[in-house]
């Protein structure tokens, strides 16, 4: 059931984009998200889907793992185009039951959806391509300067790494519950809304206890290891801007200047 959901996983590889520092993917990714919000014209999103193309073969990722980023929102997305397809004036393509599907409103739901694709494929790169230390390390040293009013920068990093970490082992305890509820005679996959939703109280019980006993079991180990927060923490594996980085923020630039001079 959850086989096809790939959120906070980590594809070790030795692509472009592993070898980039994660302070320069962040950037870049907030970049690209920032054009991606902004666009709203076919031009400006041809390039940005040829970007993003671009990055997927770039990082090594194998395209079925990339697809399956954007299974799990298919129904918003597919709902987003829907509700732009019946809301929007103009030319008069074909009407459905009470609703009216115009040639803009077409336009518009197609436009929108792949706003949806290219956020959900890029901010997945980011995850599939760096691992969570080096995510949390360069998280924290992002916020640093925060520090002097009073921000965690190491706790909150860490927290964000946390959650990212345990998603999928969250997700295959999930998948593991229902397979033996199911063999047990549980079935969740008929009936109305309300018979349903009380079906889901034999998966989600042993689902919170599980996440609290491993939440129990990594608080004891943090303990074991003596961990005290960020204070006097040094890191095994510093991060540091290499050519790379400084070549990639440099295309990212140019990236920002044509999209601005396009628009």
């Amino acid at each position: 059931m959850f086989q096809d959901v790939t959120l906070g996983q980590y594809f070790p590889g030795d692509s472009i984009l592993h070898r980039l520092d994660p302070r320069t993917k962040i950037f870049s990714l907030l970049a690209l998200l920032v054009m991606i919000f902004s666009a709203d014209d076919p031009i400006e999103y041809l390039m940005l889907t040829a970007t993003v193309g671009l990055l997927v073969a770039l990082s090594g990722i194998n395209l079925t793992a990339v697809l399956r980023a954007i299974k799990p929102l298919r129904w918003i997305i597919l709902f987003t185009f829907v509700i732009h397809l019946v809301s929007h004036d103009g030319e008069l393509l074909f009407r459905a039951w009470i609703f009216n599907v115009t040639d803009e409103g077409l336009r518009e739901g197609f436009l929108i959806s792949l706003r949806l694709v290219l956020m959900i494929v890029a901010s997945s790169l980011l995850t599939f391509t760096t691992s969570p230390l080096k995510l949390t390390d360069a998280t924290e040293r992002l916020l640093t300067p925060l520090k002097v009013i009073g921000v965690p920068a190491h706790e909150l990093a860490m927290m964000m790494t946390i959650a990212l970490r345990f998603i999928p082992t969250l997700l295959d305890e999930a998948d593991k519950i229902i397979k033996a509820q199911k063999i047990r005679g549980l079935d969740i996959e008929h009936g109305n809304f309300i018979n349903r939703l009380k079906m889901m109280v034999p998966i989600l019980v042993p689902l919170f206890l599980s996440a609290f006993r491993r939440a129990d079991d990594l608080a004891m180990a943090m303990e074991a290891r003596c961990y005290r927060g960020g204070e006097g923490r040094t890191h095994m594996k510093s991060l540091a801007i290499g050519s790379s980085d400084w070549i990639a923020l440099a295309v990212v630039a140019l990236m920002v200047v044509a999209f601005v001079w396009i628009k």
